[in-house]
């Protein structure tokens, strides 16, 4: 995965150049989409590999104990209230 970002970096910072060289826009865009999708995979890889879930898995956070069923002690009704 890593080395599809980095493949992704090379190939926009080519056509960026070749963009620089023959005084196109369109290849600069080209280079920016390539960058951007290069960015969301590396944002995408690292939201996977740090998420909660896989951190809890692993023993690196602590489970936290919740009870099972609903509080109702933030709720105010308002027959609750005072008269």
């Amino acid at each position: 995965m890593v080395g599809a970002v980095v493949a992704l970096v090379a190939w926009a910072l080519q056509l960026m150049q070749a963009a620089n060289d023959r005084q196109e826009f369109s290849l600069m865009l080209a280079g920016c989409m390539v960058c951007s999708a290069a960015v969301g995979l590396a944002t995408v890889m690292v939201l996977t590999f740090t998420s909660p879930e896989r951190l809890e898995s692993r023993g690196l956070l602590p489970v936290p104990e919740v009870e099972a069923g609903i509080s109702l002690d933030a709720i105010v009704l308002p027959w609750d209230g005072q008269l």
